[in-house]
């Protein structure tokens, strides 16, 4: 119910979106851009823009060279659950307001209704 509150309002990712996230975040910790991955991967720079902002899952070909290229598995790559350590935690939170500061007074309202 939360979740679905949640998505609707914009404050969580779908689960395209999360994906997208995990990808352009291993890549960027690889080193590679994204014109250069997908140049590795053979497929358009804008499909795998996309791909990383969540408009559109990669088929299952373009996952496999994806995965192959970054040297990772796809429980790596589905791990949408990394960011445990509070820092990590703490620092996500931030970035999500910088990024949505609008959605600040959602993110204070659910914040609140958890914590009393």
């Amino acid at each position: 119910m939360l979740s679905d509150i949640l998505l609707l309002r914009g404050l969580m990712k779908s689960n395209k979106e999360l994906l997208g996230q995990r990808i352009k975040e291993i890549r960027k910790k690889k080193g590679l851009s994204q014109e250069k991955l997908a140049e590795l991967a053979q497929i358009e720079p804008t499909s795998l823009s996309n791909i990383e902002n969540g408009y559109n899952y990669p088929s299952f070909k373009t996952l496999d060279k994806l995965l192959e290229i970054l040297k990772i598995d796809y429980l790596e790559v589905f791990n949408f659950e990394h960011h445990n350590a509070p820092d990590d935690l703490i620092a996500e939170i931030v970035r999500l307001l910088k990024e949505n500061p609008d959605k600040l007074q959602d993110f204070y309202k659910i914040i609140c209704a958890l914590t009393t």
